[in-house]
């Protein structure tokens, strides 16, 4: 049945058909086999391999990170269609609780962009759910290294986003990890190897990268390639290249002078079609690692444990309520159809 279908899809875009219009099977609950990946999942459901995020952030409970496990009952959400975000009472010029963020980081926030961003309506929308409601700001300075030092450190703003979390508990004394405390995660990036589909680099275990060399743009954290039992910076397991841009990493890539790039996967979605290398780089299946973008607050701020409780309730809540896979599916299909 798998196979017949998905060759239903093959026809239907032979005839110029949009499959995952014609052909989705969504909105239904689908067991897990073995052999399967959320890109075979996606690509049976909807005739398109890039729109995995739907099933993998509506199912990420039961996944083992982003791994499928066999005989797991995975639901398969229907693609939302462009919907308008969230009321925000509570968001209000002169506020109890201020928020400092940025623009330049699409899809997590900007202020063109539809609800300003996932990550911005995300927390929006934790804030109108959270315990204790108050009103809240969110603020906007588009030169990053200004938030964490001096604006957040000196509380010019009671708390920033979204920022990633390094190994607070192996770098303790990494300037983030002292001076901040971290919301639990907001959203969850999946962090890929992105090589040519030539390449014949297939990624199922961490050996197959040992000898390898990688590229990712200087500047970017590099934790998640020397987290325990990984140790492949310190080991000398692979050679780590760092130019300045991920176009540049694409284009290394391409070129053959490394073996793949690890970065995230809207980041390598959004520099493949920019660069005009879809089909020549493409990501492997395996995630390299899941980071979390999370609300950070001065650990020096007064009221830090309680905001942070405010913020934590209410991710917990908006989770609970099923209103992060909604907000969750109509950023994910505004951001695929952009790429097409």
């Amino acid at each position: 049945m798998k196979r017949l279908f998905s060759r239903l899809i093959q026809l239907a875009a032979f005839f110029s058909l949009a499959p995952a219009a014609a052909w989705a099977i969504c909105d239904v609950d689908y067991v897990a086999q073995p052999g399967d990946t959320l890109f075979s999942i996606a690509e049976t459901h909807y005739g398109d391999r890039e729109r995995w995020t739907l099933v993998y952030y509506r199912n990420q409970k039961l996944l083992a990170g982003a791994t499928v496990l066999p005989g797991r009952k995975l639901f398969i959400p229907c693609i939302t269609g462009a919907t308008a975000p969230d009321a925000t009472p509570l968001r209000q010029e002169k506020a109890e609780l201020t928020l400092l963020t940025g623009g330049g980081y699409a899809p997590f926030t900007g202020r063109g962009l539809p609800g300003q961003g996932m990550v911005t309506e995300l927390v929006n929308a934790a804030l109108e759910l959270a315990p204790a409601p108050v009103s809240y700001s969110v603020s906007w300075e588009d030169d990053w290294s200004k938030h964490l030092f001096p604006m957040l450190d000196q509380k010019e703003f009671d708390m920033g986003f979204p920022w990633l979390k390094p190994d607070c508990a192996a770098e303790p004394d990494n300037e983030r990890c002292a001076s901040f405390h971290f919301s639990d995660p907001v959203m969850t990036l999946p962090i890929m190897l992105f090589a040519r589909a030539d390449s014949g680099f297939d990624y199922r275990e961490d050996a197959d990268v040992e000898g390898k060399t990688l590229c990712r743009p200087a500047g970017y954290f590099t934790h998640d390639l020397n987290r325990p039992g990984r140790r492949w910076l310190d080991g000398g397991k692979i050679t780590l290249v760092q130019p300045k841009t991920p176009a540049d990493c694409f284009r290394m890539v391409a070129e053959g002078k490394v073996d793949a790039v690890a970065v995230n996967l809207f980041l390598g979605a959004s520099t493949i079609v920019g660069e005009g290398l879809r089909d020549t780089v493409v990501p492997l299946e395996k995630p390299l690692s899941e980071e979390g973008l999370h609300v950070v607050i001065s650990k020096r701020h007064w009221r830090g444990t309680t905001h942070l409780y405010r913020i934590n309730a209410g991710l917990q809540k908006l989770r609970g309520s099923g209103r992060f896979e909604e907000i969750m599916s109509r950023h994910l299909e505004l951001f695929w159809a952009q790429l097409q």
